[in-house]
């Protein structure tokens, strides 16, 4: 068992978004959290699962070059979303 609010593995990525693989329900499901944001009942959901069951708090750390810190998993995601780059791992 992972431990809670830690990021999937890669198997575990690789799994989690092959439904979101189609470009288009990528752009859907970021849709839906520019629209309705991280509150949302769904995006909970998949903001969770993607971490085990929980959402981190606080500060994200990343390895992306020039941007190594997110004030929060709702921020990174969001980022994820408007760079067009869904499979990027804290």
């Amino acid at each position: 068992a992972q431990q809670l609010g830690t990021p999937l593995s890669n198997q575990e990525y690789r799994q989690f978004f092959r439904y979101l693989r189609v470009a288009h329900r990528a752009s859907t499901a970021c849709l839906l959290r520019e629209l309705h944001g991280c509150q949302n009942p769904l995006v909970q959901r998949l903001d969770a699962y993607e971490n085990h069951g929980v959402i981190p708090e606080g500060p994200i750390c990343s390895e992306l070059p020039g941007t190594p810190f997110f004030p929060d998993f709702c921020a990174f995601s969001f980022y994820r979303c408007t760079r067009k780059k869904y499979f990027i791992k804290v």
